[in-house]
């Protein structure tokens, strides 16, 4: 067949547009799983309710989460990318409102629930535009944009939060949402289109009946993993084995119907089968070590949330510098020759950690964590573009589904496995001191210097495992895809296109296919690739 080599295109006015529509969207969802976390102890005062219960504000979001996120790629299908945007920007919005406004703790659970519906299909859905409107040419530059409030978020949320809940009341945590919302909506309602076909496949119902719930039981489990420390409690074990049960219930439904909610036959794409590997251990790196050294800045040395955040910052100031040039390359060079160096940039600026004091200088912390960030910068972006680098136009919601639900368990297993690590590590260290775990554990309490340095200890001990995370995610990195998006082999549909198999330069923005084929175009009409059907070879 025909082959042609091209430099990548630039991103087009167009294109940015989107990508600047789906980063907004998306800051605001990502923001809400941290930026409370810093209030749950004023929450709990102000409703008089205890830590068992108002945790739960920050649960309920996860959970809900978990339950829409798997649902996304076949709505994205049904009813289009627009309006399933616009819809879930309009969820978020309402539950952020009602948020504000509640006047008791389980109104306020029960509004954070219907807010995480809508922020947990703002990511997937933000994806799946970007991957089909930048096409295979330009797939990692544009998915490096919406890397930067991927990372930022998580640690911009404490910050955010600390402030605010200093200066102001709590509820302007959530009602900060609401006019960034409005301009969302407005902004996309000018700058998306709508014009892409819709796939009129019928609900999985069974599969949504076996995934969601076992997925929402896996984080439920693993998330108290995380708070508790242990294994080991009824609740944990239940919820954990259920939606172990449920899930492979789901594996095994999927593989023997024509359209389950989770396409696993993607799986059978080699470089979407790496990148989910990478993805898994990259999502438990990254979390894994945002869990850990917030409580490290908090427990060991006795900082507040909001300090602890800017103390954070300069990962992400350093992965968002790396984050543009890193996309540029790999849309070059290929993921295998940008996200092994990463790596590996990130496994050596981790080590230093190992090693931490409880008055370890914070200036050294600090240098390591921006090196760090630069690492991480090279890393994430580029696994998530190979994922899609030679899909059709029509596998990309369901792919980003995948995506999106492979990063939350490896963030969630690794974030109880560090959980249970360092516990066991503060008790070890710590049993001569005769304190209670709860005690060594509270973020409240400033610790004596001779019980700190026992707790920065274990926290040094945890953080190896982080680095050891690291060193395993090297492995499947080495078999990433060699070459970049620019080796493309013209293929043409069965029934479409002309005899010379080039294609109708005149058909840019439609999403054409014959037996599940799909046309590689642009969603703004104007800003995508070539209108002829182009599928990257990876060599």
């Amino acid at each position: 067949m025909p082959r042609r080599t091209a430099e990548p295109s630039v991103l087009t006015p167009e294109l940015s547009r989107i990508a600047s529509v789906v980063v907004l969207g998306s800051i605001m969802s990502i923001l809400d799983t941290t930026i409370v976390a810093v209030a749950l102890d004023t929450l709990g005062r102000d409703f008089h309710v205890p830590v068992s219960t108002i945790q739960w504000v920050t649960t309920g979001y996860l959970l809900s989460l978990a339950v829409v996120i798997p649902v996304t790629g076949w709505a994205v299908d049904r009813f289009g990318a627009k309006p399933m945007w616009m819809t879930s920007l309009v969820l978020f919005i309402i539950g952020s409102s009602l948020c504000g406004v509640a006047w008791s703790a389980n109104s306020l659970i029960l509004f954070r629930v219907l807010q995480g519906l809508g922020g947990g299909m703002i990511l997937p859905i933000g994806q799946s535009v970007l991957a089909r409107a930048a096409g295979p040419q330009r797939i990692g530059r544009v998915m490096s944009v919406i890397g930067v409030p991927t990372v930022l978020g998580p640690i911009l949320g404490p910050v955010l939060g600390g402030i605010i809940v200093s200066n102001f009341s709590w509820r302007w945590i959530f009602y900060i949402n609401v006019p960034i919302g409005i301009v969302t909506l407005i902004l996309s309602r000018k700058f998306l289109t709508g014009n892409e076909e819709k796939v009129r496949a019928s609900f999985d119902g069974w599969g949504f009946a076996l995934l969601s719930p076992g997925l929402a039981a896996l984080v439920y489990s693993l998330s108290e993993v995380g708070v508790t420390g242990k294994f080991t409690s009824t609740p944990v074990l239940v919820s954990f084995i259920l939606g172990l049960a449920l899930m492979l219930g789901f594996i095994v439904h999927a593989l023997h119907v024509r359209n389950p909610l989770l396409d696993l036959r993607l799986f059978k794409n080699r470089n979407f089968s790496i990148a989910n590997i990478c993805m898994f251990v990259m999502g438990a790196t990254l979390y894994g070590s945002m869990f850990l050294l917030p409580l490290y800045y908090q427990i060991a040395r006795g900082q507040s949330a909001w300090q602890a955040g800017l103390l954070m910052a300069p990962q992400g100031i350093g992965a968002a510098l790396l984050m543009r040039k890193s996309g540029t390359i790999t849309d070059r060079a290929g993921p295998r020759r940008v996200v092994p160096v990463g790596i590996v940039i990130m496994a050596v600026a981790t080590i230093p950690f190992g090693f931490v004091t409880a008055s370890t200088s914070e200036v050294l912390l600090a240098g390591t964590l921006f090196v760090r960030g630069l690492g991480l910068g090279l890393t994430m972006m580029p696994i998530m573009s190979s994922a899609y680098f030679d899909l059709s136009h029509a596998d990309i919601p369901k792919a980003s589904t995948t995506l999106n639900i492979v990063r939350q368990i490896g963030a969630s297993v690794a974030t109880a496995a560090f959980a249970v690590v360092l516990q066991r590590g503060i008790v070890e260290n710590t049993h001569a001191h005769g304190s209670s775990d709860s005690a060594l554990l509270s973020t409240t309490v400033k610790l004596p210097p001779e019980i700190a340095d026992d707790v920065a200890r274990a926290f040094a001990h945890t953080f190896w495992w982080a680095v050891a995370t690291i060193v395993i995610a090297f492995i499947p990195t080495l078999f990433l895809p060699s070459r970049g998006a620019m080796s493309l082999q013209q293929t043409v549909p069965k029934g479409t296109g002309d005899a010379d198999g080039t294609g109708d330069a005149g058909d840019a923005g439609d999403v054409d296919g014959d037996e599940g084929v799909g046309r590689v175009d642009g969603v703004d009409g104007g800003g995508g690739p070539p209108s002829a059907p182009l599928v990257p070879v990876m060599e």
